[in-house]
């Protein structure tokens, strides 16, 4: 019998790909899609067990507008065609969503005086249906809000996004997209020739040889890029942690209430699941530690009474002990820029070749999944 010093290592099966797209959270999805749709050999890895486990699934899953966004960002272009195209895809589709609107709500005169402010931005992105309320008229619609005037939102709406994942994998697998779990890239190199080698590890380790690569690995991108010789520098992010806390007992509101923006966040809002089930979130928790391997999902209790007194400028008569721990969600940005907008890096901004490259797609992302799915698809051709 051979020692373990001596015994020769097991051949590692190699496989030619067009396209291979790293992580299956909704961004790759919908970038497998549409590539399959296209007519493209597309094979979808995913690192972990199941699709959509990370950020994917750790959001408010609201569809939102593309209110606050600046105007010339990729946030505000792509969220407003993937709003468009995510009803479409979900009315065509029958993924489960409702359009319930969201009001945003003053709660003092010199709140009401952004709101103006407010509309225009929205104006500039080519949001044009707010509508303004005074207090009683928004106290009319939603009896247990407090407010001296607020903004309604008819187009922010709410999704299941995992069933909207599930319903956006299933048409890429019936155009002969394929997806592996458990396979994370552990290494690899750009050659020459712009293909990519890429050595897949986990319970089956193989070798891919890939024409194209997409890296929509979320929190991870920044690592996965650097650890592929001969890839593009890859920028620094920054993660932002965002707790939420659900309401026990039936929600009071029929629709989303944000509270007027205040020291550059959107505040501590109220969204709705498709069951009506009410959460509170997320706040805003940098952490220091920008590794995603070390991140703790898990909501401190104590910050509790914080949400509590968030809540109740608009909501006076919510009670803390009815505010349970629910879950939290890390957001990537762009390290060091003052407005963190997404990056999309394309063979236009790089020479290594026919590959995209995905950072800081945070929130709006799952509302911009099929449009930033269509972006890539043009890059690839």
């Amino acid at each position: 019998m051979q020692s373990p010093t001596t015994r020769k290592a097991r051949p590692v099966d190699t496989f030619d790909v067009d396209t291979v797209i790293a992580g299956a959270g909704v961004i790759g999805i919908a970038i497998a899609r549409a590539l399959a749709l296209a007519g493209k050999d597309v094979l979808l890895l995913e690192k972990n067990a199941l699709i959509g486990e990370e950020t994917s699934a750790r959001n408010s899953e609201v569809i939102h507008a593309g209110i606050y966004y600046d105007p010339r960002s990729l946030k505000a272009q792509h969220c407003l065609r993937g709003k468009a195209l995510l009803y479409a895809f979900c009315e065509e589709r029958v993924a489960p969503y409702r359009r319930c609107g969201k009001m945003i709500v003053a709660t003092d005169d010199q709140e009401a005086e952004k709101l103006t402010s407010i509309v225009e931005h929205a104006r500039a992105n080519g949001v044009d249906d707010l509508t303004f309320l005074d207090g009683r008229e928004a106290m009319t619609i939603e009896p247990a809000l407090t407010a001296v005037a607020a903004l309604r939102s008819p187009s922010t709406g709410i999704v299941d996004s995992h069933a909207l994942m599930l319903a956006l994998l299933g048409e890429a697998e019936a155009h002969g997209a394929q997806t592996l779990l458990r396979a994370r890239i552990i290494g690899g190199e750009v050659k020459p020739d712009g293909q990519v080698r890429l050595d897949i590890g986990g319970p089956a380790p193989m070798r891919l040889r890939a024409r194209s690569f997409v890296n929509a690995a979320g929190l991870w991108a920044t690592d996965l890029t650097r650890r592929i010789e001969g890839m593009p520098p890859a920028p620094d992010l920054e993660f932002v942690k965002g707790n939420y806390f659900t309401l026990s007992g039936k929600a009071p509101f029929s629709q989303l209430i944000y509270p007027v923006p205040r020291d550059g966040g959107l505040g501590v809002h109220l969204t709705l699941d498709l069951g009506g089930q009410a959460k509170f979130g997320p706040d805003t928790d940098w952490l220091a530690d920008s590794d995603p391997a070390h991140i703790d999902y898990g909501v401190d209790e104590t910050r509790r009474a914080a949400f509590a007194a968030a809540i109740r400028q608009y909501w006076k008569d919510v009670r803390e002990e009815d505010l349970l721990p629910g879950y939290s969600g890390v957001r990537p940005k762009i390290a060091g820029a003052a407005y963190p907008d997404f990056r999309i890096e394309g063979p236009g901004s790089h020479e290594v070749g026919p590959h995209v490259f995905l950072y800081g797609i945070e929130s709006p992302g799952l509302t911009a999944c099929l449009s930033i799915a269509e972006t890539v698809a043009r890059m690839l051709g």
